[in-house]
C-alpha cells in the first residue's frame, strides 16, 4: 500500500543510542537519511519524539505529577528541536509545532498550519505532547494522527513488534505478526497507553509496530518489506 501521510513515533530512548540518555547524532542521522527518501518519495511525514532519554517523571514520587508531565513535555521539545536541525543538515526542511507558546523556538499549533506545512514539503514535528498533564505522548501521536488524518501510525520501538508477553523477561514469548485493536485492548499488551489505543480504535487508525535498530527498518516499513505487527482497526 502507498501511504500519502504517515505519523512516525520515536522513542527518546532511541534516539539517545547506546548511551540511553541525550542524543546520539549518529542515530538521529540514520532515522533522517531513511526519512528524506521518504519524503523524496512524495510522502508527509509528521513525527512525534517521546522525551525518556531526558525525563522519566512517572519514577519520581517526591515531584508532583503535574509538574513531572511538564518537565516531560520540555523535553519532548527540546528532542524535536535537535532532531529537526539534523534533518535541516541533510537537506530537509522542517516545522516544529507545540500545543503551547514556545516563544519563537516553534510554532503554535493549528490543523490549518500545518497541514499547510506538509503541502509546502516539511516534515513536520508534532511536540509538547497534548500540552496537559497526565496524557503520555502515546496520547499525543494518537490525538494529532486523527486530527491529521494519517493514514498509518508507525511506532518504532526498542523491539521488533507486539508479543504476548514482554521477550526480554519471557524468552518463550509469542510475537504477533497482526492483532487488532481490539485484541490489543483485550489481552492488555503494552503497544499504546489505554487512552491512545482507545483513540485509535475508535477513529479507525492502524498502527505498524516495528524495531527501530534493525537497518533501513522505517524505510522497510512504508515501502512493504516489514517485518514487525500490524495493528488493525477491524
Amino acid at each position: 500500500m502507498k501511504y500519502k501521510r504517515i505519523m512516525l513515533k520515536l522513542s527518546g530512548e532511541a534516539l539517545a543510542g547506546e548511551k540511553k540518555t541525550g542524543f546520539d547524532e549518529d542515530s538521529c542521522l540514520r532515522v533522517a537519511k531513511q526519512i528524506k527518501q521518504l519524503v523524496e518519495q512524495g510522502m508527509e511525514i509528521g513525527i512525534v519524539i517521546g522525551g525518556g532519554n531526558f525525563w522519566r517523571g512517572r519514577t519520581s514520587e517526591t515531584i508532583d505529577r503535574t509538574k513531572a508531565d511538564q518537565i516531560g513535555m520540555l523535553a519532548t521539545i527540546m528532542n524535536c528541536i535537535y532532531v529537526s536541525e539534523i534533518f535541516r543538515s541533510i537537506g530537509m526542511k522542517t516545522q516544529i509545532f507545540t500545543p503551547f507558546i514556545c516563544g519563537t523556538m516553534t510554532q503554535l499549533f493549528s490543523k490549518d498550519l500545518a497541514n499547510q506545512s506538509f503541502q509546502e514539503g516539511n516534515v513536520v514535528f508534532f511536540a509538547g505532547g497534548t500540552g496537559h498533564p497526565y496524557f503520555s505522548t502515546d496520547t499525543g501521536i494518537a490525538l494529532r494522527a486523527i486530527e491529521m488524518e494519517v493514514d498509518m501510525i508507525l511506532l518504532a520501538k526498542a523491539i521488533d513488534g507486539v508479543y504476548d508477553s514482554d521477550p526480554k523477561l519471557n524468552k518463550n514469548a509469542v510475537k504477533y505478526d497482526t492483532i487488532s485493536l481490539s485484541e490489543v485492548l483485550d489481552k492488555k499488551l503494552q503497544v499504546m497507553d489505554l487512552t491512545a489505543t482507545v483513540m485509535c480504535m475508535e477513529n479507525k487508525i492502524p498502527m505498524l509496530v516495528f524495531g527501530l535498530e534493525e537497518e533501513n527498518s522505517i524505510l522497510n516499513t512504508v515501502n512493504g518489506t516489514f517485518t514487525g505487527t500490524m495493528v488493525r482497526v477491524d
